[in-house]
């Protein structure tokens, strides 16, 4: 089941950027749009959410409104069911979106629609047309029982293979079977305005099919957010404890074993409470690929770690100039193996590392990684970049 799905609130400091689509929607309805200084020190326009349900921001990703989310805690362990909710929210979204859009590109090599195109060259059906959601809501309005019975026989194939499979739990069979729901659940109205429209043409049995596989490879694909949201919330727990590391030995310089002292609940709090008043914060965003004009952009998603400190407008001109004497890229591999024995997380970051980049390359989801060290700040930029 995918975490976008679950009846309930999170709670964490949003700073969501709005797309111009999102922010002309906030503007209209009267809301007052905020100025936000980001990790990158970029200024940006946006709204402020503290409380808020994974639906409310699943729908404003699919509406295309969001542009970018961040969020800046000096400890991320106390939220971090929250942090990978979201993050699975979001790549969920991405994939829906996604999906949608090869659907209709699907649909529109069809025959019985090239058919359609070759008899009515004034009234073509590619990937120019435009239609308004108030028209096709119109078009749609008496049709939903048409909808509902050709929902239904798209997907008893795949029902029927999923509930056949017996490399599946239950539990497995549960999931494909309402992630399946899930994805259909989520088809625009353009898409299926098409379907409607050729479901008793010659070549329906066409357009069924080519739903059908692409189904199933996005259901394969939704397996990346889990890995995802588990390598997202290793990345930050590990910039944490850097921080707080470097802390207590500004605060307890008498102390040896500062290993041992920074997981002491109570020297902890202490030293997560100073770092927050020194402002010295994680900030992770996530940049979503680009609104409907980005072509071959929109199924990116590029997912950054700053380890911010003081410094950080220095350390901003030094990732800008590439020559820089204090920096160098790595990959994120390199990053882990090149982290010192005795620090806790190292072996289970490649752990979690291995299993994302695998799972990526089994269903055709491009992932990169890079990382940025400054040794004079002890600053880290880490970027993981996927295309759906």
């Amino acid at each position: 089941m995918g975490a976008s799905d679950k009846k309930f609130m999170i709670e964490l400091p949003l700073k969501v950027i709005l797309t111009e689509d999102g922010a002309s929607n906030f503007i209209s309805r009267n809301q007052k749009l905020l100025r936000f200084r980001l990790a990158d020190n970029v200024d940006e326009y946006g709204i402020s959410l503290n409380k808020f349900s994974p639906q409310s921001i699943q729908r404003m990703i699919l509406l295309g409104y969001i542009s970018k989310i961040e969020i800046s805690m000096s400890e991320f362990v106390s939220s971090r069911q929250e942090v990978m909710d979201l993050s699975k929210v979001i790549v969920y979204s991405l994939l829906y979106k996604q999906f949608d859009r090869e659907i209709y590109s699907a649909l529109i090599r069809c025959e019985c629609v090239r058919k359609h195109n070759r008899s009515n060259p004034s009234n073509l059906i590619d990937e120019k047309t435009k239609m308004s959601e108030r028209q096709l809501r119109a078009v749609l309005s008496n049709k939903e029982n048409l909808i509902a019975n050709t929902r239904k026989i798209i997907l008893d194939p795949i029902w029927k293979g999923i509930m056949s499979n017996k490399d599946y739990t239950s539990e497995e069979k549960n999931v494909f079977l309402l992630m399946s729901e899930k994805f259909m659940n989520r088809l625009g109205l353009m898409n299926w305005y098409i379907i409607t429209l050729f479901h008793k043409s010659d070549g329906a049995n066409e357009m069924f099919i080519a739903i059908r596989n692409l189904l199933n490879a996005y259901m394969e694909k939704s397996k990346v957010a889990e890995y995802i949201s588990v390598m997202v919330m290793e990345l930050a727990l590990n910039n944490e404890n850097t921080n707080i590391r470097k802390e207590a030995r500004n605060m307890y310089q008498d102390v040896d074993d500062i290993g041992t002292l920074i997981f002491d609940p109570e020297v902890r709090a202490k030293i997560v409470k100073e770092l927050e008043r020194k402002h010295e914060l994680v900030f992770l965003s996530w940049k979503m690929g680009g609104g409907s004009s980005s072509i071959g952009k929109q199924g990116r998603l590029s997912i950054t770690l700053y380890n911010k400190d003081d410094e950080f407008q220095e350390v901003k001109e030094n990732i800008e100039n590439a020559k820089a004497a204090d920096s160098h890229k790595k990959t994120l591999i390199d990053f882990y193996r090149d982290i010192p024995d005795g620090e806790e997380g190292t072996d289970l970051g490649l752990y979690y590392l291995s299993y994302l980049d695998e799972a990526c390359k089994k269903v055709n989801v491009k992932f990169e990684s890079l990382v940025n060290q400054f040794s004079t700040s002890e600053l880290t930029v880490i970027n993981l970049n996927f295309n759906f």
